[in-house]
């Protein structure tokens, strides 16, 4: 055998070797690719692809009040994407994006070279489209089986998608650190502005971070991004994005990324937190990914109007009863955890004492002026009814290197404060829809997340006597009909051997109008008119009022308020009197949108309609139940706008308005303390208490702890809005009467007054009587209940 022939045979058995492992590499390929074909999700699926977006909480006029979900995302079209920042992710990450059919095989290529001569897998290769496929189609396991398939499906989107909205997919999902996934998410997280605000310098900075977001972070290691972010800069400058000009004066931009929350124009904790549990309830743990946006009922300025007039009636309780915050707590340097913030106040340390003013530092190094007149208050607390000496100078209750707290007043000037251990809770609703307008559980959600507004049972105290009222009307009793106010002594079951109720004056006065009754807040009226009616006609009463069984005791007791009610449950019942005698439903989420801003529920609450005719109410699936005539309804009104006028509730006169209406509530003790009024529409409760249910102290009563608040709302709430005349409806009659007798009294008669009455109820015969008795009318605080 010659050596060409040799070399023949050689050639053609190497040749035929080497067709025979590439026909046998290809029918594995061809087996494998078939196999894991079969395994390839359907790229068509991204048509419909939905992002794990925030659940948003707005108010009614479009407020956004909190943000619930890991993931920060705002989606946007890629026509809302600075071209800049385009430019910037492509010269980071893919240079060759608008030329590749989804793979850029050099690049693989290199990165199987770096592979066989290193031995190890080195991140690079990947295409923005590949990392597409992977975000959204594959787990992000680092296996090569999970390569072939990255690789075919990333084809297989290039031909279904076109390259912007390949693009589009890319800016919405990829994670740039600070749990912000998107850019548009990560410019509000890093720099607290939109997109299309960022200068180049910042847009680079974005583009750096996919790489690798925790080494390349700004926040967290600014050295090392400065040096990622110029490397993006210098990219887009070979690839000719920007001029040399840009690049140089971009590079040396300093780094101004910091951590921004989301801006949250109103504080609303509690409100946030009913609508996050709400929400749950129906969706699961998916409510925080599926972009969700809430729409409540909650007008923000009235909520904040409801905040700051909660806190501040806290604070006054405390100026009223002393200074906790002694001993001295000094300190001469001061750590981060010293410094604590709950509601609207904060600790400050005291650098400086002069004989007029003092000196604080807060913790952003401001330094605050605290003039001695602001701290008069701070009498040393000794209990609920006494208080140690008064001030003479700052050195009484102040030191330099104190620990204080303070808080700002709306003149912008600060004052001496402490943390309220009492607490608050105001409730506010349409009282035509049942709508909440405002609402507020305690005075800082996260110190305390217990929302009393909504949670608490507590004894409504003088506030429930309009039930009883309300009964006595619907059962032949009148405004001017004369009970006895003396002394009854009741061997009760629900009570701890005989029982002696009493005014809060420990008086008595004899037999007094209904009207006069209501407004003084006399309790035994209240006990003999519930014996009169008998306690199952009351409960009834209460029970078409919303209230439940378990709420109302079986006893006498029951006319003093000894069951229990929120103040949301409490401003329900009020809106019964507000709006002619329907019982409407509270409700706090007024619509609810998904992530394509299609509305996926709408409230239809069932509102009051005064105007309608019986036939109307009855038929109409849109008309709340009336429960109360609207002849009582409208006596009551005209009762509980006497409690304003010339009752224990005068303190509101201050608003100079005739509609107002309403009842104080003040419980044993002094445990809990109400006020309970609606005017033009709004019902609103204020409550003021311990929630240990201790007591307040003396003279701590509904018309002086929880009416400041209700006060302050209402002072906003009401302002431009006209007073609503009390309208009398058909069936109501007006007498003029005697009111020592409740007939009719001729015009001459020395007393006599106007009263309404049902016109079934209407006196009919004269008075003839003089001096039977005497009839005042003493000056007298609210009940003790």
């Amino acid at each position: 055998m010659t050596i060409k022939h040799f070399f023949s045979k050689v050639f053609q058995w190497c040749f035929f070797s080497f067709i025979t492992v590439l026909f046998c590499v290809a029918v594995v390929a061809f087996y494998v690719f078939g196999e894991i074909k079969k395994e390839l999700p359907d790229v068509k699926q991204l048509h419909d692809v939905t992002y794990q977006v925030p659940l948003s909480v707005y108010s009614k006029d479009n407020v956004l009040l909190a943000k619930f979900g890991e993931k920060k995302r705002v989606p946007i079209t890629i026509d809302q994407v600075p071209e800049q920042l385009v430019n910037a992710f492509l010269a980071a990450e893919d240079g060759n994006f608008y030329s590749h059919s989804g793979v850029d095989f050099k690049g693989l290529l290199r990165a199987v070279s770096q592979l066989i001569l290193t031995g190890k897998k080195k991140q690079g290769g990947s295409t923005i489209t590949m990392q597409v496929t992977r975000n959204f189609l594959l787990t992000r396991e680092k296996t090569y089986k999970r390569k072939i398939k990255e690789i075919v499906l990333a084809m297989e989107i290039e031909k279904e998608f076109s390259k912007d909205k390949i693009l589009e997919f890319y800016m919405n999902k990829i994670f740039l650190g600070h749990h912000s996934y998107g850019v548009a998410a990560a410019s509000e997280t890093y720099y607290g502005k939109g997109l299309s605000e960022l200068n180049l310098s910042q847009l680079a900075m974005l583009a750096g971070l996919p790489k690798a977001p925790s080494i390349y972070n700004p926040v967290s290691n600014p050295e090392r991004a400065t040096l990622r972010r110029n490397y993006v800069l210098r990219r887009m400058h070979e690839l000719s994005y920007i001029s040399e000009e840009q690049f140089t004066t971009a590079k040396n931009q300093p780094v101004s990324a910091s951590i921004h929350r989301s801006k949250l124009a109103s504080v609303t904790p509690y409100i946030s937190e009913m609508v996050r549990q709400e929400m749950v309830a129906q969706y699961g743990e998916e409510a925080y990914t599926l972009g969700l946006k809430v729409y409540t009922t909650i007008d923000s300025r009235l909520q904040q109007t409801a905040i700051d007039s909660l806190r501040s009636a806290l604070h006054g309780y405390d100026h009223r009863h002393g200074y906790h915050s002694l001993p001295h707590k000094n300190k001469a340097t001061l750590n981060k955890s010293d410094y604590i913030t709950k509601g609207d106040t904060q600790t400050a340390h005291v650098v400086k004492v002069r004989e007029d003013i003092a000196t604080a530092k807060l913790e952003d190094e401001t330094n605050i002026k605290i003039p001695f007149e602001s701290m008069l208050w701070a009498r040393k607390f000794k209990s609920q009814n006494a208080m140690g000496a008064k001030l003479k100078s700052i050195s009484d209750v102040l030191r330099v290197n104190d620990l204080i707290q303070v808080r700002k007043k709306e003149d912008g000037s600060w004052e001496l404060a402490q943390f309220p251990k009492v607490e608050a809770a105001f409730a506010a609703l349409d009282s035509k829809s049942g709508a909440i307008i405002a609402l507020t559980g305690g005075f800082d959600f996260f110190n305390n997340k217990y929302n009393r507004a909504t949670q608490s049972k507590r004894q409504p105290g003088s506030g429930f006597k309009p039930i009883i009222y309300t009964t006595a009307l619907e059962n032949g009793f009148t405004p001017a009909s004369l009970i006895n106010d003396a002394p009854v002594v009741i061997d009760d079951p629900l009570q701890e051997g005989v029982w002696k109720p009493q005014n809060y004056s420990k008086k008595f006065f004899g037999m007094t109008p209904l009207r006069t009754a209501l407004r003084k807040s006399r309790n035994l009226i209240s006990i003999r008119l519930l014996r009169d009616l008998g306690i199952k006609k009351v409960t009834d009463t209460a029970l078409r009022f919303g209230f439940k069984q378990e709420q109302l005791p079986h006893g006498l007791s029951l006319a003093l308020g000894s069951g229990h009610a929120t103040p949301l449950h409490m401003a329900t019942m009020y809106s019964v009197f507000a709006n002619g005698g329907f019982l409407i439903k509270p409700y706090l989420i007024e619509k609810i949108e998904n992530h394509k801003g299609e509305v996926v529920f709408q409230a239809e609450p069932k509102v009051a309609c005064s105007s309608c005719s019986e036939e109307e109410i009855a038929t109409s699936s849109n008309i709340a139940p009336r429960i109360v005539s609207p002849q009582v309804t409208f006596l009551m009104n005209s009762l509980l706008r006497d409690v304003v006028q010339r009752g224990t509730a005068t303190a509101a006169k201050v608003l100079k308005r005739q509609d107002l209406a309403g009842k104080t509530g003040t419980t044993n003790d002094q445990r809990d303390t109400w006020f309970n009024g609606f005017s033009s529409g709004i019902a609103a409760t204020a409550w003021l208490g311990y929630d240990s249910s201790k007591t307040l102290g003396r003279r701590e009563t509904g018309g002086k702890a929880a009416l400041p608040i209700w006060i302050s709302f209402m002072r906003t709430a009401l302002a431009g809005k006209p007073d609503q005349a009390l309208v009398p409806p058909a069936g109501i009659s007006r007498a003029y009467i005697d009111p020592r007798t409740a007939l009719l009294a001729s015009s001459g008669t020395e007393g006599g007054i106007w009263e309404y009455f049902l016109n079934k109820d209407a006196p009919t015969r004269y008075s003839a009587a003089r001096n039977q008795f005497s009839y005042t009318e003493e000056s007298e605080e609210e009940s003790l209940f």
